[in-house]
């Protein structure tokens, strides 16, 4: 007995009609008719009744056609089966993603978790910057795209990317200029969003600020980063933006605000990839993945 002889019978048995099942199989019906016969005289019995008008399933038929639906199936399976085997099990991790991630970033990290798809799966997991770096030295995440600076013992990072910083003011006081300085906006009250939600750089970026003597602050109980556009738009009141116009701030509130550089200092805003540096050693858990991470994500200006 052969394959071939239970495909034929189960092809039979499932369309009752030699005529239909030779065609479903891309065959004569003279040659199945014969290779059923065959199995028929192997196995000791008859699997079909048969008249001029029509074919039906005997009582040993009946019996056979549950046992050989599983043989032909298993039997069929066995590339599949063979192709799971052979591919070393996918295991999922979790990384960071900050908000207001450059767009080229956030096409690299699909373009990056495609690359590694056969080995890892990445589920991302949103939040500050702050939350990511902690949520990597206790070892929840695998990595994460973090702005810099981010620091905490037994934490890497590799710089990836610089971005310009400017200013989000209120377009009737600035409209038609084509930057600002720091002196110009003493007067003026810095909104921020709530705490934990801005990059660690907005931090020295208020030392320059105070130094300047920009002292007025309010602080937003949101940390959605279009929100302070919206306070910006009344008047006397500023934010920080990124500059480029598919992420900054002003992007869909261009008629009341105005984004301008900066130009008595260029404050830039650096992204990164973080990981726990011990994972990352030789023979750990990820070191293949960090490894391929950062050749994927090198070092900006490289």
């Amino acid at each position: 007995m052969e394959i071939f002889h239970l495909r034929y019978f189960v092809a039979v048995a499932e369309h009752l009609s030699f005529s239909k099942a030779a065609r479903s199989l891309h065959m004569a019906t003279s040659p199945l008719s014969q290779r059923v016969r065959d199995l028929e005289r192997e196995l000791g019995t008859v699997l079909f009744e048969r008249d001029s008008r029509s074919v039906s399933l005997s009582r040993s038929g009946a019996a056979l056609l549950p046992l050989a639906q599983e043989v032909v199936r298993k039997f069929d399976d066995i590339p599949q089966r063979m192709t799971r085997a052979a591919a070393p099990e996918q295991i999922a991790y979790f990384v960071g993603i900050a908000p207001w991630l450059h767009p080229s970033l956030r096409q690299r990290l699909v373009e990056f978790s495609a690359q590694v798809a056969h080995r890892y799966q990445l589920n991302r997991w949103p939040a500050g910057s702050r939350e990511l770096l902690t949520a990597v030295h206790q070892g929840k995440l695998a990595f994460a795209l973090v702005h810099l600076p981010a620091q905490l013992p037994g934490v890497s990072s590799q710089e990836i990317f610089r971005e310009q910083l400017g200013a989000v003011l209120p377009a009737r006081q600035f409209g038609g200029r084509e930057s600002v300085s720091l002196t110009d906006l003493v007067d003026f009250t810095y909104i921020k969003t709530a705490k934990g939600t801005q990059p660690t750089y907005y931090d020295q970026l208020e030392v320059r600020m105070s130094a300047a003597g920009v002292h007025k602050r309010a602080t937003l109980s949101t940390g959605d980063f279009a929100s302070p556009a919206e306070v910006v738009s009344n008047g006397d009141a500023f934010s920080l933006t990124i500059l480029d116009q598919r992420i900054s701030a002003n992007a869909t509130n261009q008629a009341e605000v105005v984004a301008l550089p900066f130009n008595d200092f260029n404050p830039e805003l650096a992204t990164g990839i973080i990981w726990r540096t011990d994972r990352a050693a030789k023979n750990s858990d990820l070191a293949d993945l960090i490894a391929s991470l950062q050749e994927a994500f090198p070092p900006s200006g490289t």
